[in-house]
């Protein structure tokens, strides 16, 4: 059976309550994070080597692209509403915080080992190798940039149980006391210049976002157009008027990132993006009742984080193919006309990597047996937290550091690597399973 058919057959058995517009603006939220890297990557070879250029640096109108491809906000909501739902029903079952919080972190775990051990071997057959260490560490570095999203998530999903019961104690004033914490942060940081104090902003403003996800399924956020204008609103002036770039991503050469961490002006877009998203529910939930969008969603959905997860890795891989056969492509200005008519191609042969990617690691996505079996139950609370930070301090050193190493004899930091695995065998789950069941006895 084709993955077409198959994704048919699971689609024609979603129950009629579904909200099949969470699963759309999920995919579609992927996807254009995925189109927005491949777009704004833009090496180029110069006397003979290769250059790493970034298109938003390279021409500054395309900064306000970041304002449609930025789209993380929209994930993050969707989140709030389906960790709202999930979690309101494992309580409603009598499951604990460990049935519903070991199973979130298998699933978005499990497709990231195969992608750390296969960059593990390619760090380290590079070094053997004598490729020059600090490309080694580069192509390792952007092929891995995508991880830094789930260390956040990962945290965003562990603190549900507190932002949910804040949602239903205080309803929409628990995001605007989070709103208040993200104004505050930027005041701190921007205004006065204090430091370090900005990164509190990834709970401030990723929280705040997340909740909205709850208004939405309780079918409290009332006239999303209006919210998204007034938003739309408010962004425009933060960067007209305020000290923020116009790019909501980082910019080679700005001292100030939109999204690392993220700000005020960050949350003021995820606020336009829901609010103008969900005043299209109505109409994209009668599209979404066609057979065809649907399946096609489904599709999506069901290798959602494989695609994310290797479509940088296909990227990379492009990239070295095209320096091998001398540069070709690759001599042509970012940003010219020719280079603008050559996306298409490249594009094809991103698509063209990726999918025999998708074909050998999407199994990984799947593979939600132990969390379905039950085998996850009873996690005592110190492991699951332990596992978390070990987990998350892993995927945060990946995407800062890479796991390429310039010195020693493998190449590799062994130690980054080995975090995310430790962390989930101590959750539950992963090749060291079983000796955590043992440390825990």
């Amino acid at each position: 059976m084709g993955m077409w058919s198959k994704a048919a057959e699971m689609a024609g058995k979603a129950p009629p309550e579904r909200n099949r517009y969470v699963d759309f603006l999920r995919a579609l939220s992927i996807m254009a994070v995925v189109v927005g890297h491949w777009l704004v990557a833009a090496p180029y070879m110069k006397d003979g080597a290769v250059e790493g250029g970034h298109l938003l640096g390279i021409l500054p109108w395309t900064q306000w692209l970041t304002w449609g491809f930025q789209v993380m906000p929209l994930f993050f909501c969707v989140g709030g509403f389906s960790n709202g739902v999930s979690w309101a029903a494992t309580r409603a079952k009598g499951g604990t915080f460990s049935d519903w919080f070991g199973g979130r972190v298998q699933r978005l775990i499990n497709p990231v080992m195969p992608l750390f051990l296969v960059w593990s071997v390619i760090a380290i057959a590079g070094t053997t190798l004598g490729i020059e260490r600090e490309v080694v560490k580069m192509a390792a570095q952007l092929a891995l940039i995508p991880v830094w999203f789930l260390a956040v998530y990962l945290i965003v999903s562990a603190l549900v149980p507190f932002t949910h019961a804040a949602w239903q104690r205080w309803g929409m004033g628990s995001f605007w006391a989070l709103v208040s914490g993200a104004v505050l942060v930027d005041w701190l940081s921007i205004g006065l210049g204090i430091p370090v104090v900005n990164w509190l902003n990834f709970l401030f403003v990723w929280l705040a976002i997340h909740q909205l996800g709850y208004a939405w399924q309780e079918g409290r956020f009332r006239q999303p157009l209006i919210w998204g204008l007034v938003s739309l609103a408010v962004l425009s002036a933060l960067v007209r008027f305020g000290p923020y770039p116009v790019a909501m991503i980082g910019v080679p050469g700005n001292d100030l990132s939109n999204s690392m961490p993220p700000t005020l002006a960050l949350l003021a877009l995820g606020n336009m993006q829901i609010g103008l998203a969900l005043a299209l529910e109505p109409v994209m939930r009668r599209l979404l009742g066609t057979a065809w969008l649907w399946t096609a969603t489904v599709l999506v959905n069901g290798m959602i984080m494989t695609v994310y997860l290797w479509h940088l890795t296909a990227f990379v891989l492009v990239m070295v193919a095209a320096w091998l056969m001398g540069g070709v492509g690759l001599d042509v200005a970012p940003g010219s006309a020719d280079w603008w008519l050559a996306r298409p191609v490249w594009f094809a042969l991103y698509i063209a990597v990726t999918l025999p990617l998708i074909a050998i690691f999407s199994p990984f996505e799947r593979m939600g047996s132990a969390a379905k079996n039950g085998e996850l139950k009873q996690v005592p609370h110190w492991r699951l937290i332990l596992g978390l930070g070990l987990i998350c301090l892993g995927l945060t050193l990946t995407a800062a550091i890479s796991i390429a190493s310039p010195e020693g004899v493998t190449g590799l930091r062994i130690w980054v690597v080995a975090l995310p695995f430790i962390g989930a065998a101590l959750v539950g789950f992963g090749p060291a399973y079983t000796l955590a069941k043992r440390f825990d006895r």
